[in-house]
């Protein structure tokens, strides 16, 4: 660990830049919602990252269809422990007080997380991104299931199936999290079987991300 006031590359690093706080310690040790059996009964699910290429994130989330607000937020995460308080707090957050409506749910951003764990270190700030990116997969998990596609939303991703508003970014996690063919992929985003059309196009991105993460 760098001593307090050392220079690293030109740049000064203190050794608090390092240093966990008390409350990712909390989170990490006592996580929240954590569950080691998927649960059964859940409105979406979202999955993020891979074990072969670093931190994973899984979520499931329950919503109340009524006043759409997310009752339960369970989780797994794969990944060190900044990957791990960044789940947990992000479940607590989501489910606090009765819970946060959906659209309370997509304002949270990686910000808001780092500010309730009081920081992390600099090179463990993706790991909040990731556990937003899983949130909102699991939302727009609850959007396919509910029949509410125009409510989907994106994040950089380019729309295959325009039925069902599946994106290259999904067939991409399909294929991190283990499908190796495009029927494998079909079975976990459904690609092609709202828009029949664009099967060739997902096959094609089904080859590309095998030989990118083989």
């Amino acid at each position: 660990m760098p001593k307090k006031d050392q220079t690293v590359d030109g740049q000064n690093i203190t050794g608090t830049g390092w240093v966990y706080s008390e409350e990712v310690k909390k989170h990490f040790f006592e996580p929240q919602n954590f569950v080691i059996k998927a649960p059964i009964d859940y409105s979406g699910l979202g999955m993020v990252g891979s074990p072969a290429c670093g931190d994973m994130m899984k979520v499931w989330i329950k919503v109340d269809s009524k006043s759409e607000k997310i009752k339960n937020f369970s989780w797994q995460t794969f990944g060190c422990a900044s990957a791990i308080a960044s789940t947990s707090m992000l479940s607590v957050m989501v489910t606090e007080n009765g819970g946060l409506t959906i659209s309370q749910a997509l304002e949270i951003t990686p910000r808001h997380i780092l500010d309730r764990l009081g920081g992390l270190p600099n090179r463990k700030v993706h790991c909040s991104v990731l556990g937003d990116k899983a949130l909102q997969a699991a939302i727009n998990d609850y959007f396919r299931r509910t029949n509410q596609v125009s409510r989907i939303t994106f994040q950089g991703s380019r729309v295959i199936d325009k039925k069902l508003n599946i994106t290259d970014k999904d067939i991409e996690e399909a294929v991190k999290s283990g499908a190796k063919t495009f029927k494998e992929v079909q079975q976990k985003t459904k690609v092609g079987t709202g828009d029949p059309n664009c099967i060739p196009e997902a096959e094609e991105l089904v080859k590309f991300y095998l030989e990118k993460y083989s």
